[in-house]
């Protein structure tokens, strides 16, 4: 009996093992490894950060979601022993296996700003989402007392998906903020600075300036072309220039998991360039999926951003090749083909670029209503397990 080992219960972990319970007559035992009991959906994770939802809301108890016949084993990975087959745990025993794979997530990237880990708060996971938002609550809440105006502003570092869904969850709550904490709405200040010249450049010029002209519209000034060089405190800095705030969002950009670095993998911010069977070269029983995988364009040679969507298509190939070679057929190559690109700015708007049926430009309603059936689409294609998030 092989024995196939997933490391991350994420968006491929998760998807890796729904696809392999479901292959019928394959003799393997099944392992799961995850730091922890649940999964959350990180696509939603900033609207934890900014209150908007609760962490009940975005999560599933991962041995709930699986086929009975995944065993799942909750500890935190250190190394991967590739020359072994050997995965070292934090608790437990080592694991040997015979197929690998692993999904072991992102990490903050500070691209070493100085002060950035030490006063920036990031939206890595549940436990940093809920952080930030109570910093954000005690922020504003202080400011009744204390009325320093550093209270009542507020710096978002980096202008990627994660910073301007985080920011359109901010300016819809924050009027309601106002009211419960009681602060005067007309004193607050949101800047967002960002390194690159042009924000939201992945989108349609005109979808990414209406983007960003509706949170302009509400409340955020964009400093685009605006290295940050310090992290201090109270205030960020580009160069000389200082913008003082009391909460400091770091959401500049992400790595793959240290564990990569730590166990010797030939990586570059803890991402692999794999195979194109997503193999990792010279072990052809490990594949890599979502953030530390590297995965290059066929037709253009660049690397695919990790998204969630790229994830979950990693998994199903992943899982198809592991299932060949153990029957002793020949790999697939991945073939990776998006739906399109959506970007939330509050619950009840958005915009996106979406590849069905033709390319739609939506923004507005019609762009969050997409990005809603394509977060539920998301928990479906990871379970079949109904009724297991919060309503």
């Amino acid at each position: 009996m092989a024995k196939i080992v997933i490391l991350g219960a994420g968006y491929g972990g998760m998807r890796t093992a729904k696809q392999l319970a479901k292959v019928n007559n394959l003799d393997v035992e099944i392992v799961l490894v995850n730091k922890n009991p649940y999964h959350y959906q990180s696509t939603e994770l900033h609207e934890v950060a900014a209150g908007t939802k609760e962490p009940d809301q975005i999560t599933f108890d991962v041995r709930k979601a699986v086929d009975p016949k995944v065993k799942v084993i909750i500890d935190e990975v250190t190394k991967v022993d590739q020359d072994a087959k050997k995965v070292e745990l934090k608790n437990g025993e080592p694991l040997t296996y015979d197929y690998l794979v692993n999904a072991l997530g992102f990490e903050s990237e500070t691209f070493g700003i100085k002060g950035a880990d030490e006063n920036g708060w990031p939206i890595l996971d549940i436990n940093t989402a809920v952080a930030a938002r109570k910093h954000l609550e005690d922020t504003l809440k202080n400011y009744k007392t204390s009325h320093d105006e550093n209270d009542l502003r507020i710096v978002v570092c980096g202008a990627g998906f994660t910073s301007i869904e985080y920011l359109g969850e901010l300016v819809y709550r924050m009027s309601e903020m106002a009211k419960e904490f009681d602060f005067p709405l007309d004193k607050v200040k949101i800047d967002c600075i960002e390194a690159t010249p042009k924000i939201l450049p992945m989108f349609d010029p005109k979808l990414a300036d209406w983007g960003v002209k509706f949170l302009e519209d509400h409340g955020v000034t964009f400093h685009a072309g605006t290295p940050i060089t310090e992290v201090k405190p109270n205030a960020v800095m580009s160069n000389d220039t200082a913008f003082p705030a009391n909460t400091i969002i770091w959401t500049t950009g992400v790595h793959g998991s240290h564990v990569i670095a730590d166990s010797g993998y030939d990586q570059k911010r803890n991402r692999v360039v794999v195979e194109d069977d997503l193999s990792v070269n010279g072990h052809p029983e490990e594949f890599l999926v979502g953030d530390v995988s590297a995965v290059p364009n066929p037709s253009n040679g660049r690397l695919y951003p990790t998204t969630a969507q790229i994830s979950i298509a990693e998994a199903d190939t992943a899982a198809d090749n592991i299932v060949a070679r153990i029957n002793g057929k020949e790999t697939k190559k991945f073939v990776f083909k998006s739906l399109g690109t959506l970007c939330s700015l509050g619950p009840k708007t958005g915009i996106a670029e979406v590849d069905m049926g033709g390319h739609w430009k939506l923004k507005g309603a019609k762009a969050s209503v997409a990005k809603k059936l394509v977060a539920d689409r998301s928990v479906t294609e990871l379970t079949d397990v109904s009724g297991i998030m919060k309503e």
